[in-house]
């Protein structure tokens, strides 16, 4: 039976307890030690069966309780210093405060579109790595102060919950996510009404609301779907994350690319700079010129170039096939009423998505698009910069490779969140209570080695035991579910040894991470398992998309081999990987492993995660583990080798990551001195938080955001818009008139002149390649007919570097030469270069062209070579 009406029922708060409420509702909680244990000690038992979800324990626990907790001083007392701590962190100065705002362009406000983000456990509505890094990064921005907001979609039932069946295989189920009891405010109107959008489907429209979480002192608003008069297949448009057909596919990313650009304007926000978070979210480039069109009277080009200049792009993927791709008729059928608005023809449209714009019948490519319609580009580490730079550099034509304008901002976690209590405890006692916010370079980080040993490692055991009592618990409910008999419940109680050297390994089960790598040889992992002097044992957690029917098998394996009786107690998969078994994991391991095939892994961060809590890395050189101090900080996999040969590189790598274990972390790990620590060990897991808790935090990453893209980006659109868009039109009108008479340029003359120093030294000069001493300055002049162009519309550059094998110029250097004057029809330009290496070197000169409004040099993508 339909209710007439509905209402939401808000639990009812002793007056004493009323703070509480506000405390629910900001996921400050999800990273405040105080906030989180408040709600623990609440009702323990309905915390854990909660998710962790204090809206949905304020809703459940017994109103009894809540009147003994009034009269109880203690619970009082810590309820109000959780109150201060949020208040005080609210109201305090911030990073931006202090240096950006007397700056800031009128109205700047940053918005982050992301098809997942990873909150707390309570929020399902992640996968994996990308989601809690878009999770991270609104934490961050919100130490900040950022005026940053963040946009996403609300899944009913999110990403799938995991079990295992008796066999080991992976299933599925899908629990429906109760908004109402999720700290989640729907968004309403002044008169209290729904704030609703539609967006433009074939044949219809579909409706969304908006909800917001509070993530400190940043918004995320979430869209949902769910709602009448949207038809049931609408409905479920935000059912499930990354479910679904390639048509369910299309139709998310268009809610949350032009539908998150709505509902933006509903909520009367008008972002100065637009960031997309993977490709998920490129349509909302295609909405905001649409609207720059209509609403402002400007040109398609114009408006590309207005909306471009506010737009960035990260990217996290590593592989081709990782980028979502769509029939060009589906683009037609779901976009087509686009292109008449936007004045494009269908061809020109779809070339906006295209590598090779001259195939017609290529897919279109998300990534392409938003890189065709980003100012800023970044991968996710300085490997995966070099990797994307490789894999779209086809966009770029005639540009070296090293130059292609793919840049790198490395990946980092929000510490407060992953840090765990024991650890913060102690860093808050011996660095202050800053030190989370403090960069690489401050002096604080060098108090690492004042914590005395006996409490860093004391504090490492407690955690250790806190996730083996809880591996313990979990493998029970596991088997319990299951039907398993009395005597494997008993053995799952008895699984692991707190005083045993742990490794964890958790991750998506994707086929390249190699999660099976050390199953490669069973009787020597068997050996290093229960060595008589230095036993070892491992924990393993993660999903596999349902549809990976690969990954699944991995798990299988798995589970298959820790139920053999020389592993069972030494090896074991925990079912349902989510925030809350991660936060346990990265504070109680003692190594942290990794080995995917270099380079597919982007970045990686749950490493960094164990790395911040004193946690060793034993990982493949990938990501941001070959950035990292990985001799000091773990142990590096080989030594960033790349094979043609699968079968031949696992054969390789798993010997090497046995002999790692059995000959140099084992040994460490168990050498003990006199009062029974292992200092040598400790030393090092306080190089690793020194090292990389500073360097591979959110803090630091978003601050090369702030600095090095919102900013600029905030700056460039506020040029752009100024008078009535005057500066785009005027930049448009340039671009054209340079496009059309580049190719008309000619570079008709290039001296180069040799200091006397060599001929005097008796160098023989041959006819093709003249002898110069290293570090004597080359004075390099060029003469160009530039035709209708005009000196400052260019830039000249002498471009230098070593000639390899091949005959080209590799990992070059260019140096601008200056304009010196006009002679008749010929624009000269002169500077001086040198060579710090000898060899072979090489010399030419090219040209690209300038305006004072071009973010890049690149932005057009032409480049001359004489």
């Amino acid at each position: 039976m339909k209710p007439l009406r509905t209402f939401k029922v808000t639990p009812y708060l002793p007056t004493p307890l009323e703070s509480l409420r506000l405390l629910a509702y900001n996921l400050h909680f999800s990273w405040n030690v105080e906030t989180r244990s408040l709600f623990r000690r609440m009702d323990p038992d309905l915390w854990d069966a909660c998710a962790h979800n204090p809206v949905a324990l304020l809703g459940r626990i017994r109103q009894e309780r809540l009147d003994e907790l009034a009269e109880d001083p203690g619970f009082l007392a810590q309820l109000e210093r959780a109150s201060q701590q949020l208040q005080s962190y609210l109201q305090e100065d911030t990073w931006y405060r202090k240096y950006r705002s007397a700056q800031a362009v009128e109205g700047e406000c940053y918005a982050y579109f992301s098809a997942e983000f990873g909150l707390a456990d309570c929020l399902p509505l992640y996968s994996g790595g990308l989601g809690v890094l878009a999770g991270d990064h609104l934490k961050a921005a919100s130490d900040l102060g950022l005026p940053l907001v963040g946009v996403g979609l609300l899944y009913q039932k999110g990403y799938f919950r995991q079990y295992l069946n008796p066999d080991g295989w992976q299933q599925e189920r899908y629990p429906v996510n109760d908004f109402f009891n999720m700290p989640l405010e729907l968004q309403r109107d002044a008169e209290g009404r729904e704030i609703r959008i539609e967006v433009d489907y074939p044949n219809r429209k579909v409706f969304a609301r908006i909800w917001k979480v509070t993530v400190g002192r940043v918004p995320l608003y979430l869209l949902d779907t769910n709602i009448e008069p949207n038809s049931q297949y609408d409905q479920d448009i935000t059912d499930e994350l990354y479910g679904g057909d390639q048509d369910l596919r299309i139709h998310q990313e268009i809610m949350l690319g032009i539908g998150g650009v709505r509902a933006l304007r509903a909520l009367g926000i008008h972002p100065t700079v637009y960031h997309m978070n993977e490709g998920h979210s490129a349509f909302l480039a295609v909405e905001r010129i649409r609207l720059l069109m209509v609403e402002q009277g400007l040109s398609f080009e114009e408006a590309w170039q207005v909306a471009k200049s506010s737009q960035m792009f990260t990217t996290h993927t590593p592989v081709p096939a990782g980028i979502d791709l769509f029939p060009p008729d589906k683009i037609d059928y779901y976009l087509g009423f686009y292109y008449s608005q936007m004045g494009l023809s269908r061809e020109r449209f779809l070339a906006l998505g295209r590598e090779n714009t001259g195939d017609f019948q290529s897919p279109f490519s998300m990534a392409v698009l938003a890189i065709n319609m980003a100012s800023f580009v970044n991968g996710v580490s300085k490997l995966h910069g070099a990797v994307s730079r490789k894999m779209f550099s086809r966009l770029w034509p005639g540009i070296p490779l090293e130059e292609v304008p793919i840049t790198s901002i490395t990946n980092g976690v929000h510490v407060r969140t992953w840090v765990g209590e024991e650890n913060q405890a102690l860093y808050d006692r011996y660095l202050g209570p800053d030190w989370a916010e403090a960069p690489p370079s401050d002096p604080l980080w060098k108090k690492v080695d004042r914590i005395p040993d006996g409490e860093l490692w004391r504090a490492h055991e407690r955690s250790r035991s806190r996730l083996i009592n809880f591996t313990r618990e979990r493998l029970m409910e596991q088997l319990q579910k299951r039907a398993a008999s009395a005597a494997e419940i008993q053995r799952a109680s008895e699984a692991l040894n707190p005083e045993v050297l742990t490794i964890g390994f958790a991750r998506r089960f994707a086929t390249y991470k190699r999660a099976t790598l050390l199953f490669h040889n069973l009787e020597r992992l068997k050996a290093l398992l229960n060595h008589p002097q230095y036993p070892m044992q491992f924990i393993f957690a993660g999903k596999a998309h349902p549809r990976d029917i690969p990954g699944k098998e991995l798990i299988r394996q798995i589970v298959q081999v820790s139920r053999q009786p020389e592993f069972r107690q030494r090896l074991v998969f925990i079912e349902d990987y989510d925030m809350y078994v991660t936060s346990l994991m990265v504070a109680g391991v003692d190594v942290w492993l990794n080995n995917p095939l270099r380079p597919r892994e982007a970045s990686g961060t749950s490493g960094m995660k164990a790395a911040a809590n004193g946690g060793q890395n034993l990982s493949i050189l990938d990501g941001w583990w070959d950035e990292a101090d990985y001799y000091q900080t773990g142990w590096p996999i080989g030594r960033g080798e790349e094979y043609e040969d699968r079968a031949y590189q696992d054969e390789v790598e798993s010997n090497a990551l046995y002999d790692l274990l059995e000959q140099e972390v084992a040994p460490l790990f168990y050498q003990r001195g006199s009062d029974g620590l292992p200092h040598q060990w400790i030393q090092r897991m306080k190089q690793a938080i020194r090292r990389n808790c500073p360097q591979f935090s959110t803090q630091r990453m978003v601050l090369e955001y702030v600095q090095r893209a919102y900013i600029p980006l905030s700056n460039y659109f506020d040029r752009m818009r100024r008078d009535h868009f005057e500066s785009a039109r005027q930049f448009v009108r340039w671009q054209n008139h340079l496009q059309e008479h580049w190719y008309n340029i000619q570079v008709l003359n290039v001296q180069i002149e040799t200091p006397k120093k060599a001929a005097a030294a008796g160098l023989a000069l041959a006819q093709d390649d003249q002898v110069v001493m290293a570090r004597d300055p080359l004075t390099v002049t060029v003469e160009v007919r530039l035709g209708s162009l005009r000196p400052q519309d260019v830039i000249v550059q002498a471009y230098q570097g070593p000639v390899k094998d091949d005959g080209q110029i590799q990992k070059g250097q260019a140096i601008s030469l200056r304009y010196v004057e006009t002679v008749e029809d010929r624009a000269i330009f002169s500077g001086q270069i040198c060579y710090e290496a000898s060899g072979l070197q090489g010399l030419a000169i090219r040209l690209l062209p300038f305006h004072p409004d071009m973010h890049d040099p690149y932005e057009l993508r032409l480049m001359l070579w004489a």
